[in-house]
């Protein structure tokens, strides 16, 4: 399997493709990472050093992958964070490229803009680039609630209330939807959930709450996903997988007390899950 994977990269620690290449390399996926930014280390730090990629560039990296000859091996395209605005066009453009090589590629978008504690960390044309243009074109997509409602003019709160804002995002194109961090007031104590729904219907993992940031772990959690789901189409099993090793990577992580994911000494967390988490049919 080969993903071609458009993310933010960093040097220090782990977020974007620095964060989702080693765990989709040690299920077994051959990645290719194009970088849209080469920071020093995530933005959660407050500050960072590193350019944004020009889009010209990125579209530059992209056609020489192309020219190798690689389109027609791609499975799926990921893309995460952006960097710039002018990314959303080359990602598009990237996509319907694969997609004419190998009709059955899938694209998968991560659509990174922020959450409910911190809000907006993205450029501020940004969200509204990928809930009219990339969003649209995505057989999958992996929001927060926060990126989900944003995307879909709602409030998700409840999983009925998250249910309807998960149709009104496929109503808009993806077929397949990942909502990760899913809080709800009649929750479990000391859980949270992550609900994943296609055509077959929808599923909820539910895996106790570590009190902790971990800047990256969506962009893990998006990889795994589409990794485990264009090669099963099975939404429920790609959960199942996913939550636990995602779990077991956060467990690792706050056990170390570390401020950046343990994304390395996690590896057995990806390879083998514990599948410790069953998910529930909510629909």
């Amino acid at each position: 399997m080969q993903i071609l994977s458009i993310q933010s990269a960093v040097a220090f620690g782990h977020a974007g493709n620095s964060a989702a290449v080693f765990p989709m390399q040690r299920i077994g996926v051959e990645v290719l990472p194009v970088y849209t930014v080469a920071f020093s280390n995530h933005t959660g730090y407050g500050s960072w050093r590193g350019p944004v990629m020009d889009p010209a560039e990125v579209a530059d990296v992209i056609t020489g992958v192309e020219e190798r000859g690689a389109f027609p091996g791609i499975d799926a395209a990921l893309s995460g964070y952006q960097g710039s605005e002018g990314i959303a066009d080359v990602i598009v453009d990237a996509v319907r490229r694969v997609k004419a090589a190998n009709p059955d590629a899938l694209y998968a978008c991560d659509p990174v803009m922020g959450n409910a504690r911190s809000g907006c960390f993205v450029a501020p044309a940004i969200p509204d680039l990928l809930r009219d243009v990339v969003v649209p074109v995505a057989d999958i997509i992996t929001p927060n609630q926060f990126e989900l409602g944003f995307l879909t003019g709602t409030t998700p709160d409840t999983i009925d209330s998250t249910l309807d804002s998960v149709d009104a995002a496929r109503a808009m194109g993806p077929g397949t939807v990942l909502v990760t961090s899913v809080e709800r007031p009649d929750r479990p104590d000391g859980t949270i959930g992550m609900l994943a729904v296609d055509d077959a219907g929808a599923w909820l993992v539910e895996t106790p709450y570590l009190p902790m940031k971990a800047n990256g772990s969506g962009d893990v959690t998006a990889a795994l996903f589409t990794s485990h789901y264009a090669r099963t189409r099975d939404a429920a099993d790609a959960l199942a997988r996913t939550a636990s090793s995602v779990f077991g990577l956060l467990e690792m992580t706050h056990a170390a007390g570390s401020k950046e994911l343990h994304l390395v000494e996690a590896q057995e967390h990806y390879a083998h899950p514990r599948l410790e988490f069953v998910p529930r049919r909510v629909r």
